[in-house]
């Protein structure tokens, strides 16, 4: 019996490959993973001495030969196969342990050059494990050193069931596939965001209780990205400080809550309910700005999840323990704040560095459809930048405006129609996902009561109708910011002309389906 080990990572590969020496297998290996068995006493030959031709090009060609390949692919069943090794002097090969060189690792380096990233693309690696995935039944591929005891084991058994070979196959050409990926994203150029081809490399994080509901299966996986240095980024890149673990539907609020925080630039804490704010507000202290947000719907905070964007004081943390949250987030919790509510056995606490956003700005947004995915690019609009356009015949004052660019940013991160109402930098009342945006009004305006007379008013794309600001004008609001661009938008502008309403335009929307 032959083996072939050629690997990148060089975990655990000395005690497999004596392992497979003790069993009587003839190990066979390259370049520096020869000499590491080698110098551990591991009885290992050259692969040149399998095919009986030296390496080439500095390296480039080791293992491209048919010694190598036929002794791979040749099929066990098929006298003819083996009757043409026999003629060639071919020896049959058992076992192909390769994993490959590390490409993310080498790419994402600071000032890597193009020659440095050519030279990392492996080409022998990928070419065997194929070759042994695919004659699976009769050659073993290994191309995880968290196999290699398992395979072990079941060669000093005996055999090596079929199934077991086709879990090693599959998981070989899953290595390969996500490889390929990685250098198709490192020569994609960037005004490639779209292209006609595109594969996703996803690794496993863990799996979950359940999904949406308790008869789905659910796991959560990072993406595998040289875009974005190869890091761990967003939700998934966390680290969970306390409490139970979390589920799927607190990973999706989870990460709503804390894309939110990302939008505003002074302390803020955000509330969420079924990926929707029930609770913003920004205030230059951050235990104020808890304080407020919670008053926007104290009812539907309960249960819920709270991001901020500074790190948790004590303070802060003794009035979010107040209520009943699933989930606290923040970039750092001082110890205070950890010995407040670690107190809590089932509050997940979430602590997110300032790296977590890297591919916040850039990384595509994937949705599954039946049949297919839609891929877009994030909404990362400088929404800051907007000149705004006024539109009705008294402007908003400078007060408005501030609660008006503010009321802006909030309702892109509430699923449409979406409507907010806001004052003094605090989310009121708000009206999400509903077949029309009237009601959306009237949901907001029932939240906000009494307070939204003087407050503003965000609609996250234009009013179709002058029914909508006419419903807000008789709540008491004041101002409104929409996108404009409907048919009707004169009569909307006439209608807010007559109730002294201020109105801005901001030529874009923030639809959040």
């Amino acid at each position: 019996m032959k083996a072939i080990i050629s690997v990148s990572d060089k975990t655990g590969v000395v005690d497999f490959a004596r392992g497979l020496a003790e069993l009587g297998f003839e190990v066979y290996s390259t370049g520096g993973t020869h000499q590491a068995l080698a110098q551990a006493g591991v009885a290992v030959a050259s692969v040149s001495k399998l095919t009986g031709f030296p390496e080439i090009l500095d390296g480039r060609v080791k293992t491209l030969h048919p010694a190598v390949h036929g002794g791979i692919l040749a099929r066990r069943d098929q006298p003819s196969h083996l009757e043409e090794l026999a003629k060639s002097g071919i020896a049959a090969i058992d076992l192909v342990a390769v994993n490959l060189y590390p490409f993310v690792q080498t790419v994402t380096r600071p000032g890597v050059s193009l020659d440095d990233a050519l030279e990392n693309i492996d080409i022998g690696g990928p070419t065997m494990i194929r070759a042994a995935a695919k004659n699976f039944p009769h050659v073993l591929v290994v191309v995880d050193p968290a196999d290699y005891e398992r395979v072990l084991g079941l060669l000093r058994a005996g055999s090596v069931p079929l199934e077991e070979r086709r879990r090693l196959a599959l998981k070989a050409f899953q290595h390969v596939a996500s490889y390929d990926t990685a250098i198709a994203q490192y020569l994609r150029a960037e005004e490639e965001a779209l292209p006609e081809q595109l594969t996703l490399s996803l690794t496993k994080l863990f799996d979950l209780r359940y999904g949406e509901n308790p008869h789905q299966r659910a796991a959560v996986y990072r993406e595998n990205s040289v875009l974005w240095g190869g890091q761990t980024w967003g939700i998934v890149a966390a680290e969970q400080l306390h409490g139970k673990e979390l589920s799927h539907n607190n990973f999706l609020d989870a990460d709503a809550a804390w894309r939110a925080t990302l939008d505003f630039a002074e302390p803020t804490a955000v509330v969420v309910k079924h990926t929707n704010p029930c609770g913003l507000a920004s205030h230059q202290d951050l235990t104020e700005a808890y304080r407020r947000a919670l008053s926007g719907d104290p009812v539907s905070a309960y249960g819920g999840i709270v991001a901020v964007n500074r790190e948790l004081t004590g303070e802060a943390a003794e009035e979010i323990g107040k209520t009943f949250y699933e989930i606290v987030i923040a970039p750092a919790f001082s110890e205070e704040a950890l010995t407040i509510l670690q107190k809590k056995k089932n509050l997940r606490l979430l602590q997110l560095d300032e790296k977590a956003d890297v591919g916040c700005a850039t990384a595509p947004e994937y949705r599954r459809v039946s049949g297919g995915f839609l891929v877009q690019q994030p909404d990362t609009y400088l929404d800051d930048a907007i000149e705004l356009r006024v539109v009705t015949k008294r402007p908003p004052s400078e007060e408005e405006l501030a609660n008006l660019r503010f009321a802006w940013k909030v309702a892109k991160h509430v699923k449409s129609n979406a409507i907010v109402i806001v004052k003094d930098r605090t989310l009121l009342g708000m009206g999400a996902g509903q077949p029309n945006r009237v009601t959306s009004v009237h949901l907001a305006l029932r939240r906000a009561e009494e307070r939204a007379r003087g407050a503003v008013l965000a609609s996250d794309a234009f009013f179709p109708f002058p029914d909508g600001v006419e419903l807000a004008a008789d709540g008491g609001i004041t101002a409104v910011i929409q996108p404009g661009g409907s048919i009707r938008d004169q009569e909307v502008i006439e209608a807010a002309d007559a109730r002294g309403l201020a109105m801005v335009f901001t030529g874009i929307r923030h639809f959040r389906h």
